[in-house]
């Protein structure tokens, strides 16, 4: 289990995939989001993260909440919350994550506070027929209807469909996908709409509904966590391009040194062979 993100609605807008095709997406914008505290199975029973982004001035905070984050070494964030993790998932404070913390085509699940409507009518709110819209309904063609029974029992049941409060409450879309992420701008794009209104806070999780991917960043996409992983795979050819360049130079080494000893010693001994017959036939004329 992975920690989740928290992220301001932007707006919607649309993207274009290699067919051509168009995709609404919803642009959710990641900003300086950070570990602030960090809860243990030892210290508190449970292991969890508190994530904060955002800025606010000191001064707009309470005594406790300063020396909350003095404790931690963290800037003071405008928005916080809690994500329960696994103990492995666990991450320092002070840690930033980034918008590759989730990846392409992933499904994920957003939870935000969905567009206040005010006091709507059970038609509205409910989804009500009403009434008939003519003969025999004087001014009550949207109305509810009956709501109770007669004198028994002699009230109106809690939970009764009727009109009231609208919107203004939490509410989860559950595997939504993840279009692309753009780390260096903290921008992440969701595939169609996601609740609340423009400027509200979401939260995202990974699919609770869904196994986990292979390719998920563990314990989470902390930022610079792609330069870590492309190091190794540019320093890999340099080490095995020096070998190989050595090697021949060895090979021919003795390939080369080799022929000269062998010229050496012919060279030496054909001459001596020679001269010695010649001195003994001037010998034997005199």
């Amino acid at each position: 289990m992975r920690t989740g993100l928290i992220c301001k609605k932007l707006g919607m807008s649309r993207v274009f995939d290699s067919n051509g095709s168009h995709i609404p997406v919803t642009i959710l914008h990641l900003d300086k989001c950070q570990v602030v505290s960090s809860m243990t199975e030892e210290k508190n029973g449970y292991s969890a993260l508190q994530i904060g982004v955002g800025e606010i001035k000191d001064k707009k905070l309470t005594k406790s909440m300063q020396g909350h984050f003095k404790k931690n070494k963290v800037e003071p964030k405008l928005k916080l919350s809690e994500f329960r993790v696994s103990p492995e998932n666990l991450i320092d404070n002070g840690t930033e994550i980034v918008a590759s913390h989730f990846v392409n085509g992933q499904l994920v699940d957003a939870t935000g506070t969905s567009i206040g409507k005010g006091f709507a009518g059970a038609m509205k709110r409910h989804n009500f027929g009403g009434l008939r819209a003519s003969h025999g309904v004087s001014i009550s063609h949207r109305s509810h209807g009956s709501t109770g029974q007669c004198q028994d029992p002699g009230k109106v049941f809690k939970g009764k469909k009727m009109a009231g409060h609208m919107g203004a409450s939490t509410v989860t879309t559950q595997n939504l996908e993840i279009i692309k992420t753009d780390s260096e701008n903290g921008y992440i794009f969701v595939k169609g709409s996601v609740p609340g209104s423009k400027g509200g806070w979401v939260i995202l999780n990974d699919a609770k509904k869904i196994p986990l991917r292979d390719d998920l960043p563990l314990p989470a996409g902390v930022k610079g966590h792609d330069l870590s992983e492309e190091a190794p795979a540019e320093e890999t050819p340099a080490t095995e391009e020096a070998p190989a360049e050595e090697t021949p130079a060895t090979e021919e080494a003795p390939a080369e040194e080799t022929p000269a000893a062998e010229e050496t010693t012919a060279e030496e001994e054909a001459p001596a062979g020679e001269e010695a017959p010649a001195e003994e036939e001037a010998k034997d004329e005199s």
